[in-house]
């Protein structure tokens, strides 16, 4: 009998933001405001979903850049602006991610990519990372209308996937996320990318592991658990 799908989220917990640093020292003479331009992009999207305001996560991203720009008194010139949102595009796969999607997929497994971006972005980010033939599906949540951790977010991919969304468990290197997820009624599993403390406050996910072949082997391990 198959088993159940698993969706993963893209940025940080498949993808390596890591390959953008040397484009935001070369702009802004510090590695570290990767991190806080994208903590910028999930709190401006997060701030969308409250309010109803349509957009988009690389447009979001593009207003975020020019926003830490101005506020670190730094004048981006065009082609820069343009190679650093563009460099988004092609990022490269975490070194666990190809032996641990095809570990799930020889297991029987579906795969799916399940992220914040447009779906033309994550086709191309998925593409260029060489990961086409390791994901059965791609879902963007444009089409919900919303961004995660918005509740009807995690339903619309139950539904858009056809499977009950307490069948589903998601894959992510954010605690707000998974969060989302099981606050949803999904099962969620946590990669721990950065060391940070997971969120106290937040839903635990039952898996956790700080690479991806020790999340895919616990995932299989608790399924087989079940069926046996």
């Amino acid at each position: 009998m198959p088993r159940n799908t698993i969706l993963f989220d893209i940025n940080e917990t498949v993808l390596d933001l890591n390959s953008l640093k040397p484009k935001f020292k070369a702009a802004f003479g510090s590695e570290a405001v990767t991190a806080t331009w994208f903590s910028m992009l999930l709190h401006s999207s997060t701030v969308c979903i409250l309010t109803d305001t349509e957009s988009n996560f690389a447009t979001l991203a593009g207003i975020m850049l020019d926003s830490i720009a101005a506020r670190s008194g730094v004048e981006l010139s065009g082609e820069m602006h343009a190679d650093i949102l563009s460099s988004f595009a092609s990022l490269p796969p975490h070194t666990d991610i190809k032996p641990a999607l095809t570990r799930l997929q020889s297991a029987g497994y579906r795969t799916v990519a399940f992220s914040n971006s447009s779906l033309k972005l994550i086709t191309a980010q998925i593409k260029n990372a060489g990961l086409t033939e390791y994901f059965n599906d791609i879902v963007s949540v444009e089409e919900a209308g919303s961004f995660k951790p918005d509740p009807e977010v995690y339903k619309f991919v139950a539904r858009r996937i056809n499977q009950p969304i307490n069948a589903l468990r998601l894959v992510a290197a954010h605690d707000w996320d998974t969060h989302g997820a099981l606050s949803a009624g999904m099962n969620a599993a946590y990669i721990d990318r950065s060391g940070a403390p997971y969120h106290s406050q937040y839903l635990q996910p039952d898996v956790y592991a700080t690479t991806m072949d020790g999340i895919v082997e616990q995932i299989i391990a608790k399924d087989t658990e079940k069926q046996s």
